[in-house]
């Protein structure tokens, strides 16, 4: 494959997690938008890539497991529905091969966050930070956690393990 097209489909899969976590921060927000974006990005740059149909099926299945787990966790209201379709999407990206490790990554990754935002909770807000509505909303107790930010920490982790980034970089 050329190195114009190469560069370019090397950068689908982080842009849309830096717009998933930018998104999931400031609105507590994922997208179904995000979430096709990422599904037909998978699609487009996998086939482009070079990955057999069963290779990519194979990754398919891996999401619809994760899937299927995560939206068991949504319906328990461990975690939200943006968040569960994100988790699946993110997988696709990764097949059977890497899942584990992104799983493995997002847990410690949204544990620390969850933490850590619990901590800062516990502080008054700042006048000029209050002020910031994102920010205010954030801070407030009653507000969940941005999960959607360790999600794609979690992917951009891993991402260079993955066998389209390899078959990608040649």
């Amino acid at each position: 494959m050329p190195t114009y097209l190469t560069i370019p489909l090397l950068f689908v899969f982080p842009l849309l997690m830096a717009y998933a976590a930018s998104s999931d921060l400031l609105t507590m927000r994922i997208s179904n938008r995000l979430i096709l974006l990422l599904v037909a990005g998978f699609l487009a740059v996998a086939l482009l890539a070079g990955l057999s149909l069963e290779t990519i099926g194979m990754h398919l299945a891996a999401a619809a497991i994760v899937l299927v787990v995560s939206f068991t966790f949504f319906a328990l209201r461990w975690i939200g529905g943006g968040d569960a379709k994100l988790i699946a999407a993110t997988t696709l990206w990764f097949g059977f091969p890497s899942m584990l490790q992104y799983l493995l990554f997002a847990s410690l990754l949204g544990g620390a966050l969850t933490l850590s935002l619990l901590a800062v909770r516990r502080w008054p807000l700042p006048l000029q930070l209050k002020q910031v509505a994102w920010i205010d909303r954030l801070h407030d107790a009653q507000t969940g956690v941005p999960y959607g930010i360790a999600l794609a920490a979690a992917g951009l982790l891993v991402y260079p393990t993955g066998i389209i980034f390899q078959r990608l970089i040649g």
